[in-house]
């Protein structure tokens, strides 16, 4: 290569000269299309070569007996620790290596409500096809294509074998919204009420379900679950919950991975030869974690980089790749 020519890896140049640019393949986890590849944080992305097998999930056995304990007695799991531990990706650990279906998530937000995450009912859709079904002379649609069940409903949804919640960092959401949750994790069950003033004869409605194509029967407007979902909730610890909430929980406190577990999880998610010269890399982000919060996907994305020419400790790169998480930006 030509001492001047620039490396391979810069795509953008900032010279404002027109190129062709063919854009290299990208990190598994920002991989999108048809099937899934395991992202570094636990995430999902769909990946463009189809269904893959996950990344193996790395758990201590000691944590391992916590999830079981949990799913023994049917219990919510409460997932805590800095980011990057590996909380959300624990619900698809489960679900994959249980075979159960795909994970069902609930990302919580300050205007979460336990009912959005229930069902949501389309008002204003059904009084306008009503509308114009009538002008066309034609039945009313049916109530149920109105009906739709949130992640936490369709968890619910009686079946056989159990489903997979995952209630994404509930420390987000409202005060409330912790104690909102009891009485349908104690119960089991629910109510819709616009399907419970339905008259007898409409007393059995099929509503839709978060899973596209999929229908659920509601009798009398009552949901019951008959296998109590996995629930896995986490928290990054932001503020704490009330006793009676976690009296009804098994709590899984994950620690943060150390270099052994760094080097594992790297090797897990970009194989071995990711490992190759890594060590300058691994020992600027434990220093810079040390002094201030830092995630495991953050050095996944600088070691990813550093595979494909990019070097990583110049200027201002590493900062930016390695950058905080807490604080003013």
């Amino acid at each position: 290569m030509n001492p001047r020519e620039e490396p391979d890896w810069r795509l953008f140049r900032g010279d404002g000269v027109p190129r062709h640019v063919e854009m290299p393949p990208a990190p598994p986890w920002r991989r999108f299309g048809a099937g899934e590849q395991a992202a570094p944080d636990g995430e999902r992305a769909p990946s463009a070569s189809g269904p893959a097998r996950p990344a193996p999930y790395l758990i201590e056995p000691e944590h391992a007996d916590v999830v079981n304990a949990a799913l023994h007695l049917r219990r919510p799991l409460l997932v805590t620790g800095s980011p990057g531990t590996g909380k959300s990706s624990l619900a698809r650990a489960i679900a994959h290596e249980m075979d159960l279906a795909e994970v069902l998530r609930w990302p919580v937000n300050s205007r979460s409500t336990v009912q959005d995450a229930l069902y949501r009912y389309d008002a204003i859709g059904r009084l306008r096809e009503t509308a114009l079904t009538r002008d066309r002379g034609e039945a009313e649609p049916d109530i149920g294509s109105f009906v739709r069940l949130g992640p936490l409903g369709t968890a619910l949804v009686p079946g056989e074998r159990p489903r997979v919640l995952l209630v994404d960092e509930l420390d987000k959401g409202d005060v409330d919204l912790p104690n909102d949750l009891l009485t349908v994790f104690e119960e089991g069950e629910f109510e819709i009420p616009e399907l419970a003033r339905l008259p007898e004869e409409q007393s059995v409605v099929e509503v839709l379900t978060e899973r596209a194509g999929e229908r659920a029967t509601v009798r009398r407007g009552r949901l019951v679950c008959e296998e109590f979902p996995v629930v896995v909730i986490t928290s990054n610890g932001e503020r704490d919950f009330p006793p009676a909430f976690l009296r009804r929980c098994v709590r899984l406190e994950l620690p943060t991975p150390d270099e052994s577990r760094l080097r594992a999880i790297v090797t897990a998610h970009l194989g071995d030869d990711a490992l190759e010269d890594v060590d300058q890399l691994l020992d600027a982000f434990l220093r810079r974690r040390a002094a201030r919060e830092l995630a495991t996907d953050q050095l996944l994305n600088a070691v990813f980089l550093r595979a494909g020419g990019m070097d990583v400790t110049a200027d201002g790169l590493l900062e930016a790749v390695l950058h905080r998480l807490g604080g003013a930006v």
